[in-house]
């Protein structure tokens, strides 16, 4: 899985996780520590680690497929980017 995909489910769905995965997963993919250093920190084993950072991606996507905000912002992206008129493009931008 794309790291810059999932870190994108993250800032859309990242909310919703338990503040426990939502350390986990910064921990992980924002400062960069091995499952050993998060392991360490947390005071358990680097196999719960690495099922708990699975099992976050799984739920990002899970929320994705049902929500579809990432797939939705794509799909406005693409849209915008066809605009010729910079006011109308602006104002359009403004409301998301």
């Amino acid at each position: 899985m794309d790291n810059i995909y999932i870190v994108t489910l993250y800032d859309y769905y990242g909310e919703l996780l338990t503040d426990k995965q939502q350390k986990y997963f910064e921990d992980y993919y924002f400062l960069n520590l091995s499952l050993q250093e998060i392991a360490d920190d947390f005071k358990v084993s680097r196999n719960a680690v690495s099922k708990t950072i699975l099992g976050i991606n799984e739920k990002l996507e899970y929320y994705e497929e049902k929500l579809k905000l990432y797939q939705n912002g794509q799909k406005i992206s693409k849209l915008l980017e066809k605009i010729e008129d910079e006011k109308i493009k602006k104002k359009i931008e403004e409301l998301i």
